[in-house]
């Protein structure tokens, strides 16, 4: 039975985020899925850049300077506490995760330590140079990795930009990789121009997972009202306004996954909600606003009706997924857009078609590994 070490944006990161726990969670099964002789690890490894920051105390080093998100974090800190200790018993406890942490200095002894046969870097942001910068653990660049066998599944560039010392880093970078799973397309022909080792556009993880499998780790409980789940990475003036005119349309309560407490006297704010609640409130929701990509996801996941707010760093990520699946016009900016009902059964098709490619890719990367 191999190894095969994850190495992506979770743990440590700043802000506990429903994406990065739940597409990890999903590699991991896939990568089980796909093959016979192949065990996920999540290795519990923390890049550079957040070396220095405390999840328990984001106020300190923020990546966002924000004095609104500063204040709201300010008079969050106890759900987010409790948020964090949920994230890190789902880590530990839904996954095969490393025995001790890894960082720069102490990640190359994670062979003998873990037994770690092969790498898969990915998914998330973990090409952005503006998060990261090119970090040598997600660019498998670590002399265990170089000289190993490492691979990329849905990594990320973001909607970063780069001048020309930075291409020259990253095209030295990607040589560590024997295949390149990309989530986006924004650099798939520059780094096939630029590797000779196979390229590809694959979906996010979560999706390589259908409904019936997020079954086994999704909270059981539910709400006993009815209600409209507001889920925002990001505040957005208008689409709260948006969420308050639909809820009231739909005569529905509101449920919001925010760690703004602005509507707190008229909605019920869940921001400490775990990994297994929020699927939960997704599951059970009767109508979805979001500016998350994975809220969109998991929306789509649980058949749902949903719009999604255009959100700064993420359009291009969101824009692709929906155009994918034919629901572009669930993209929204002030609101007032109008849009067709959902065909899911039809969007559920054009899934399963990219689902299949996709696994398909990571077999073949993870079936290359000796």
């Amino acid at each position: 039975m191999k190894n095969i070490g994850i190495v992506s944006y979770n743990i440590h990161c700043n802000f506990t985020n429903y994406g990065s726990a739940l597409q990890s969670w999903a590699l991991s099964k896939a990568i089980e899925k796909v093959t016979d002789d192949c065990r996920a690890v999540l290795i519990d490894y923390c890049p550079l850049a957040l070396k220095d920051k405390n999840p328990l105390n984001p106020i300190e080093n923020m990546w966002d300077t924000d004095s609104e998100l500063r204040r709201m974090c300010e008079s969050n800190l106890s759900a987010i506490k409790e948020n964090y200790y949920k994230f890190d018993k789902f880590y530990t406890n839904k996954f095969n995760r490393t025995k001790k942490e890894y960082d720069h200095n102490n990640f190359n002894e994670i062979i003998e330590d873990e037994n770690i046969s092969g790498f898969v870097c990915g998914s998330d942001t973990i090409f952005c140079v503006d998060e990261f910068g090119i970090d040598d653990g997600f660019f498998a660049n670590y002399d265990c990795m170089k000289n190993g066998y490492s691979v990329s599944y849905a990594a990320s560039f973001g909607d970063c930009t780069f001048n020309d010392e930075i291409y020259k880093k990253i095209d030295e970078r990607l040589k560590n990789f024997k295949f390149i799973g990309l989530r986006e397309t924004t650099m798939l022909s520059y780094i096939e121009k630029k590797v000779s080792v196979p390229v590809k556009r694959v979906i996010d993880p979560t999706l390589l997972l259908t409904q019936k499998d997020y079954e086994e780790i999704i909270d059981k409980n539910k709400e006993s009202e009815p209600y409209l789940l507001l889920y925002s990475r990001r505040k957005n003036d208008t689409m709260d306004s948006f969420a308050k005119t639909k809820a009231k349309e739909m005569n529905l309560n509101v449920i919001e996954i925010s760690i703004s407490n602005a509507n707190a006297d008229i909605h019920k704010i869940f921001y400490e909600a775990g990994a297994e609640e929020f699927l939960s409130l997704v599951k059970n929701a009767s109508y979805i606003v979001t500016n998350s990509y994975h809220g969109m996801i998991f929306s789509i996941q649980f058949r749902k009706e949903f719009v999604i707010f255009s959100r700064e760093q993420c359009n291009t990520k969101i824009s692709e997924l929906l155009e994918m699946s034919g629901l572009s016009d669930r993209l929204l900016k002030d609101g007032n857009e109008s849009f067709k009902d959902i065909d899911y059964d039809k969007v559920h098709s054009i899934i399963e078609r990219e689902r299949k490619e996709s696994l398909e890719f990571l077999k073949m990367e993870l079936n290359s590994c000796k």
